[in-house]
């Protein structure tokens, strides 16, 4: 005999953040009555919604974020349409995507082929300021999405070096480490030396500084960075990353280590 979940229940069953599984219901992905100020699912329903959602993702080789829902997005940034941006990443959320996969799989996408654009002269610099703000509000609005559900591991300082203007790789990589359950102290894009030691040593329970370099150009400013970290007497360990750095240029600069990416930054640092 079936009977009804609470949509905390209905969470938990999917393996997904109790905001996916209401957002199910307000979109009718998920059939739902509302008792007083409670959502209740049939568990019979919840089943029809399993197997349909399995067979949705059978033959998607790269998850339940698609090309076109990449195309959509990066048009409406351009638009400056913040109110379509958002349906297109609450459709990717509803489809089963995590709100980490939203990053990694949609945002940041559909940001670099905004750069791309921009730099072979198909976007002006209007177009893509446009684009970025819209995608700073999107990431604002993305953020509860990101609570952790265990315990905190230790704190984390992300941020990018002086003369580095790119704070939505920052600012997303923080969302996803909170995701992962540390602490983590955002300090933005363009961070003068100075700031960003006196962070790192004020810091309690501090288990890594992270640089974020976008632009080649900057490589210069994250390696006196990473300089005046060690000479301030900032013990704990320094990666970087980001598009514009290998792991050549880690080594150069004498970081401690290098991250490809943020499945990485998370694996290193669960490691140290």
């Amino acid at each position: 005999m079936s009977h009804d979940l609470t949509l905390t229940e209905v969470a938990n069953r999917l393996g997904v953040h109790y905001m996916t599984a209401y957002r199910y219901v307000r979109t009718g992905r998920l059939v739902a009555r509302q008792d007083g100020a409670q959502w209740l699912v049939d568990d019979d329903e919840v089943a029809r919604f399993e197997a349909s959602r399995s067979a949705a993702f059978r033959g998607v080789s790269k998850g339940p974020v698609r090309r076109s829902s990449i195309d959509r997005l990066t048009a409406r940034l351009v638009a400056g349409d913040e109110a379509g941006s958002w349906a297109i990443a609450l459709e990717a959320l509803a489809g089963g995507a995590s709100a980490t996969r939203v990053y990694v799989d949609l945002f940041a996408p559909a940001m670099r082929t905004i750069g791309e654009r921009w730099a072979d002269g198909r976007l002006t610099v209007a177009d893509e300021h446009r684009a970025t703000v819209v995608m700073y509000r999107l990431v604002g609005r993305m953020g509860p999405q990101f609570r952790p559900r265990g315990p905190h591991v230790s704190t984390v300082m992300v941020g990018a070096p002086s003369g580095e203007r790119h704070g939505l790789p920052v600012a997303m990589v923080a969302d996803m480490l909170r995701a992962e359950g540390f602490d983590v102290v955002d300090l933005g894009a363009d961070v003068p030396n100075d700031a960003f030691t006196a962070h790192a040593a004020t810091t309690k329970n501090l288990r890594a500084a992270v640089i974020s370099v976008t632009a080649a150009q900057h490589r210069a400013s994250a390696a006196s960075l990473v300089r005046t970290l060690r000479a301030s007497g900032v013990s704990v360990p320094i990666i970087v990353g980001g598009a514009a750095l290998s792991e050549a240029d880690a080594v150069a600069m004498a970081a401690d280590h290098w991250a490809p990416n943020v499945e990485g930054l998370v694996t290193l640092l669960r490691s140290i």
